[in-house]
């Protein structure tokens, strides 16, 4: 495989009934091995987000760090961790939402973003959008501003970047499946 015939879905793994009965799981672990499906990855993004002004790039975690190093590199900027509650030290702000049984909070630390900062959110899969909502939500309270987000895979039968569309956000996503 190199660089210039990479398909994405072959190289996503499907597993039935993971983690649970009845879900179907994608697992992009398999792309994170390749150099080559990375560094197309990288290149996909870039051409696609290079007309945004970037001051830095947040990965949610955990899956999202590596998307959003990948990113850091081709557009030269840092990166800003978005992390489950009680993961990072020093000063916090954070964002509660609702998951599938209950909820989740996340947070970011409060020196991660400048006032006015221009900042592109990344993760491998967006499904029903919670998560990044939330992470738009902390970066905003911070005084930066989202100009994109950037998903390998998206769930499109989940709508969760639909809804980040209907929000007024620029998405965008690598692979995307109906179901």
């Amino acid at each position: 495989m190199n660089k210039s015939n990479i398909d994405l879905t072959r190289l996503i793994q499907d597993c039935p009934n993971f983690p649970k009965e009845g879900i179907l799981f994608r697992d992009i672990n398999p792309v994170f091995r390749n150099s080559y499906a990375m560094k197309y990855i990288s290149n996909e993004f870039y051409h696609r987000l290079n007309k945004f002004p970037i001051d830095g790039v947040a990965g949610i975690e955990s899956r999202g760090f590596v998307i959003a190093a990948a990113l850091s590199l081709v557009f030269d900027r840092g990166i800003i961790l978005i992390r489950k509650a009680g993961k990072l030290p020093g000063e916090t702000i954070k964002q509660s939402y609702d998951i599938e049984y209950g909820n989740a909070t996340m947070e970011i630390q409060k020196d991660a973003v400048k006032k006015g900062q221009n900042i592109v959110i990344a993760d491998d899969l967006i499904a029903t959008g919670g998560t990044a909502i939330a992470a738009a939500h902390l970066i905003k309270e911070l005084g930066g501003k989202v100009v994109a987000f950037a998903f390998v895979i998206e769930l499109a039968g989940l709508g969760g970047a639909n809804k980040l569309r209907k929000m007024g956000y620029q998405v965008q996503s690598l692979v995307v499946y109906q179901q």
